[in-house]
């Protein structure tokens, strides 16, 4: 197939595979059209190739269109956030309409991403996942249906489920399904699939169940990740907690996921394992371990987080407040912005020029007696300062935090290095805007444990009266001209969350 020339239709660009599979499709050279409720929150994120078009699967009318020229569609999209009630019909009916549409436009080729299990008692949710592909199958476009177990990968709801779980609970009190077997496989893995199945042959046609080489058990998969991680968890089996008392349990423990229901968790009753090897002789991926597949997870996050314009996640609900900072992930976010009357590069200036003999403009006690203590516990304290005093690079010390990136005009990241219970960030980003700039501070910290947050809780009073003193401090010291902040003071947002 000559993927300059071939058009493929994306579902579920925004969401967390479809975001994969959108820049793997990206930098294949193909032409992608993305189907989007709301191209204009997807336009700025895609590619200038990429084709954004109006369509929302629950409404049968938008399809035909979007369908049109294409060659394969993805159909990357589930309800699982709708209430328990709703999400098996409002899947059934999408399904069927894309189906309807898929085959009267001439789609060549079909491929969904399915949910792998066996039996009579699967779960309505895993049930939904495979009568969709059942489907999409029955509409007579030759179809491709990956089935796939949890997706270690950040962002991921089951593999963020298990992080949440382990991070927060130093003891856990395990019910029976967390010895249910899964066969994880990377998200990687997973976006190499998709994309053989976009290039395989027209005869190449059904139901291909995926996974990485090893069966463990949900168990087994915490215990990992909290090895990898540093942590120490004690499990305590009992007999008694039901899939229905753990979903309301974990709502409690991880609200973040509350909204998703009793589905994910009314899943894990059920072995999700593979049965029939066949993906392994049609394609050519040999998925990693579940070692090596949660160690890259854990690697390419902050790899991934730190290309993530924080403003860009945090910033589409200003008038959010939250005390303590937002979940970003694992991590807690500190997000103040604050417009000014000068140019980016005025407004730059006082940020390049940052601690050392300067200081951090505002609460400078307070930032020494930090550094104090930071010696204290053997940290390198404030006694470093600065190499020079007005501009900075890449690897860089400016008292116990070192510059981990740095954009003239525009960016600057430090990483710290004081004795911390988990690690942290601060980073100011400088905008343009009509009749000015805005000025972006972002706190970030990712804690270890229960002391990682006991930590951050116990300081956020001084936290967030340091960091919003410093922002306000910055914007006194721009050079030359008049200073306003035209959005009010300086604020706290929450982040965008995508599923």
């Amino acid at each position: 197939m000559n993927s300059s020339k071939q058009l493929v239709l994306l579902t579920g660009a925004s969401g967390y595979v479809g975001g994969r599979m959108l820049r793997v499709l990206e930098e294949s050279g193909y032409r992608i059209r993305c189907l989007a409720r709301r191209p204009e929150y997807l336009q700025p994120r895609v590619a200038p190739g990429t084709e954004v078009v109006r369509g929302d699967l629950s409404d049968a009318a938008t399809l035909p269109p979007a369908m049109r020229g294409v060659h394969t569609a993805y159909y990357l999209v589930h309800s699982m956030a709708s209430t328990e009630d709703e999400f098996a019909e409002r899947d059934r009916r999408a399904a069927e309409a894309f189906a309807s549409a898929a085959r009267a436009s001439g789609v060549r080729r079909i491929v969904y991403l399915g949910g792998l299990g066996r039996g009579p008692a699967l779960s309505r949710h895993l049930a939904s996942r495979q009568e969709v592909g059942r489907i999409l199958a029955a509409s007579g476009v030759p179809t491709i249906e990956l089935r796939a177990s949890i997706i270690v990968g950040s962002g991921s709801l089951s593999f963020e489920m298990i992080r949440a779980l382990v991070e927060k609970l130093p003891v856990m009190i395990t019910p029976r399904w967390v010895n249910r077997l899964a066969q994880p496989i990377g998200i990687e893995d997973v976006v190499a699939y998709l994309l053989e199945a976009l290039r395989a042959p027209a005869e190449v046609s059904g139901v291909f169940e995926i996974g990485g080489p090893e069966r463990v058990s949900y168990l087994e998969l915490m215990l990992e990740y909290a090895s990898q991680r540093g942590l120490r968890r004690l499990m305590i089996p009992v007999p008694v907690l039901t899939p229905r008392l753990s979903s309301l349990w974990l709502g409690l423990v991880t609200p973040l996921y509350a909204q998703v229901g009793r589905a994910l968790i009314d899943s894990v009753r059920n072995d999700t394992v593979v049965n029939d090897p066949q993906a392994l002789t049609t394609f050519d991926v040999r998925p990693r371990s579940v070692q090596d597949a949660v160690a890259r997870a854990l690697r390419n996050e902050d790899r991934e987080f730190a290309e993530t314009r924080w403003s860009d996640a945090l910033s589409w609900r200003r008038n959010t407040r939250s005390w303590g900072g937002q979940r970003f992930g694992r991590r807690i976010v500190d997000y103040r912005a604050v417009d000014v009357t000068e140019t980016p590069v005025q407004a730059f200036i006082p940020i390049e020029g940052i601690g050392g003999r300067v200081g951090w403009y505002y609460g400078n006690w307070l930032w020494r007696f930090r550094g104090f203590l930071d010696l204290l516990f053997g940290g390198p304290g404030m006694r470093r300062g600065r190499r020079n005093p007005r501009s900075l690079i890449p690897g860089d010390t400016v008292d116990f935090w070192r510059v981990e990136a740095v954009e003239p005009g525009r960016l600057l990241r430090l990483q710290a290095e004081m004795k911390l219970p988990g690690r942290a960030w601060l980073q100011f980003e400088v905008l343009p805007r009509e009749g000015g700039a805005t000025i972006v501070q972002t706190a970030v910290f990712d804690p270890v444990g229960l002391a990682g947050l006991a930590y951050w809780y116990a300081l956020y009073p001084i936290h967030a009266f340091v960091f919003g003193g410093m922002l306000r401090g910055v914007t006194r010291a721009i050079p030359r001209g008049s200073r306003s902040a035209v959005a009010g003071s300086a604020q706290r947002v929450e982040p965008a969350k995508t599923v």
